[in-house]
């Protein structure tokens, strides 16, 4: 079997749900329900015998030890993680409890387990890792994407955060040998994303006629993943991957946000009929750029293709028409997420206008 950590979350749920549908092993899931975390994500897999839910902190050594023996594992694949930037510039500390202080908790726990074990047990055990494009900065428009060797230069609290746990698997892997694998993946999009993110924000406002809120002249440009993809990748890394390398996982599709945002309006011109706001480019407004936006992101995987024989099967157009259909057939999901504290928060960063039941023009 395997343990999953933060598997209630975007990527953790569609990876827990995909590996039982390419799978028969067991998989646990470790996760301590956050405002992110939703068990709604897994409701379809919630009785299979081969799924079993622990809600807890990986920072917390006693029950990660005792579920490291119990269940004797032969991966960890390590999604826990605060996630978004916004969040990470208005409260940096809660980044760099689960980030840093979380996962250094957890590779002690899971370093001192894998001692205990012997044979194909300790040969064969991985500690995967997955973190963000973000940890390398910026990039100029003609500048190469990057790749595993390039220099980290992370830019906000959430970046720094996690720059700050992969050196830490990288030194428990070259220090005490750990078997570890590390990720680097771009932007990921696709169902049961949290609605504070780029794509279900502008969804989710769109479909209600509010103010579909883009930063600064939304011309900063992203690599974006579909999650089915990422999936599969994590899964290759896990089967094929050498311990004490990373890889890159993205999507070959750069994007500005302002033309994801404009793609998004037409898919749902098409597929809303007739619409009931009218023209949904109207309701795109701008709104003061936040703090330290980095210009770009381009994942350069070459390496994962080359060596791991992995590249993504959908192409952006494909991915993210899935993606809106998925929002437009789920809108009983959508309303449960959308609490009083995440409509507080919409307010704090974008302003009160996103929440009007009318388009700002």
């Amino acid at each position: 079997m395997i343990l999953v950590t933060g598997g209630a979350g975007f990527i953790g749920s569609n990876f827990i749900r995909e590996w039982l549908m390419h799978s028969n092993e067991t998989v646990i899931n470790l996760d301590k329900l956050t405002y992110a975390g939703n068990l709604q994500n897994l409701a379809s897999i919630s009785n299979d015998s081969r799924y079993i839910f622990i809600q807890g902190d990986i920072g917390c050594q006693e029950l990660v030890s005792g579920l490291l023996e119990q269940y004797c594992p032969r991966a960890v694949i390590n999604l826990a993680a605060e996630s978004h930037v916004d969040r990470s510039i208005h409260g940096p500390g809660e980044f760099i409890q689960t980030n840093i202080v979380g996962t250094f908790q957890l590779l002690e726990t899971v370093h001192a387990h894998w001692l205990t074990l012997d044979g194909q047990a300790k040969c064969g055990f991985r500690f995967l890792h997955v973190s963000t494009d973000e940890v390398f900065g910026s990039l100029e428009s003609e500048e190469a994407a990057f790749t595993e060797t390039h220099r980290y230069q992370p830019s906000s609290p959430y970046s720094a955060s996690k720059a700050s746990s992969d050196h830490l698997v990288n030194a428990y892997h070259k220090t005490y040998g750990l078997p570890t694998l590390m990720t680097n993946c771009s932007n990921n999009y696709g169902p049961y994303q949290f609605p504070e993110k780029l794509i279900p924000l502008m969804i989710t406002n769109a479909l209600v006629g509010k103010a579909m809120p883009v930063y600064g002249d939304g011309r900063q440009i992203r690599d974006w993943l579909y999650v089915s993809d990422h999936c599969s990748a994590l899964r290759r890394v896990l089967e094929t991957g050498r311990p004490g390398e990373t890889y890159n996982i993205g999507g070959w599709n750069e994007k500005r946000n302002i033309d994801i945002v404009q793609t998004i309006c037409a898919l749902l011109q098409e597929l809303v009929v007739p619409s009931p706001v009218g023209d949904y480019h109207k309701l795109i407004t701008y709104v003061a750029d936040r703090p330290g936006h980095d210009t770009r992101y381009a994942i350069d995987a070459r390496k994962i293709e080359r060596e791991l024989n992995w590249k993504p099967a959908e192409t952006f157009d494909s991915g993210i028409r899935k993606t809106v259909q998925w929002y437009l057939d789920n809108q009983d999901w959508i309303a449960s997420v959308q609490t009083g504290s995440y409509r507080q928060w919409i307010d704090q960063h974008y302003g009160r206008s996103v929440h009007e039941n009318t388009a700002v023009r």
